[in-house]
């Protein structure tokens, strides 16, 4: 099995600042904008709460094309991965389900990304505290982290263009519409129904905060990574072995997902994070 780590949510580039860990422990990855994809910021929902309210919490703007621009009822967003039924309101036969498309996707095609492979999403967080009733980030932690938010294991993978037909449900994947199915390389991934180690265990989901999902080493850039000592030997793609430090794995900048030929100690490390 492939484990793949993929970099996905709000950056200093998209968007312009971290997803919230919110005063519960919820960890709230917030989707790029994207204005072609039809599904607004305010069409998403969080305990009754629309996630363009959450981001006004924070700023009433967000990065479009490189631009800041005004975050408001118009600004619409790319919500992938897709892993949590409530968000949005489904059609029957929703599940877990995400997309990739050019250069990212060649990558994983040459990774040799097949079904039955796991996907890890991290993101950039930081924490949130409550000033009254107003959400703010947590001055106390300024650089934030990486953290694993979300898994889905692959039961379908499939190319979607222009004269494609897809299932209902998923009609209105960022990946499906019109503009995504032109495309190089347009691709689907859609989840199994549950784990093939564990049949009581939904095959996608989304994690609660806690320390194990954490992959920024304490004290340090969200970059550096505090990996287990099982990753040293086997290779992690557009990394090298210089990536390993005295003490810590050096994350790269480039790349989206970064895909590993688990050994027996990686998978059980994967599927301790899932268990939890």
């Amino acid at each position: 099995m492939k484990i793949i780590l993929s970099r996905k949510g709000f950056d200093s580039s998209s968007g312009g600042y971290p997803s919230p860990i919110l005063p519960d422990g919820t960890l709230l990855s917030l989707p790029i904008p994207d204005q072609d994809s039809g599904k607004a910021y305010h069409n998403l929902a969080f305990n009754h709460q629309s996630y363009m309210d959450v981001m006004h919490s924070f700023k009433d703007k967000v990065k479009v094309n490189n631009q800041w621009t005004s975050l408001d009822e118009s600004t619409y967003c790319h919500l992938d991965p897709d892993l949590h039924e409530n968000t949005i309101r489904r059609k029957s036969g929703w599940k877990g389900i995400f997309g990739q498309s050019g250069a990212a996707q060649r990558h994983l095609e040459n990774q040799g990304v097949e079904e039955g492979d796991l996907f890890l999403f991290f993101g950039w967080f930081r924490n949130t505290i409550l000033q009254g009733d107003q959400l703010k980030f947590d001055p106390a932690d300024q650089r934030g982290r990486h953290i694993i938010y979300g898994y889905l294991q692959v039961g379908e993978i499939h190319q979607v263009h222009p004269s494609t037909v897809v299932q209902d449900w998923m009609e209105d994947h960022p990946h499906v519409t019109p503009s995504k199915r032109k495309k190089e390389r347009n691709t689907i991934y859609i989840a199994r129904n549950t784990l093939d180690w564990n049949e009581k265990r939904a095959g996608y989901g989304t994690f609660h905060y806690d320390e194990g999902y954490v992959l920024t080493k304490k004290g340090m850039n969200k970059s550096c990574w505090d990996l287990p000592e099982c990753f040293k030997d086997r290779p992690i793609s557009y990394h090298k072995p210089t990536s390993w430090k005295e003490d810590y794995f050096q994350s790269v900048a480039r790349g989206q997902e970064f895909v590993i030929d688990a050994n027996h100690s990686i998978l059980r490390w994967a599927k301790k994070l899932i268990q939890k």
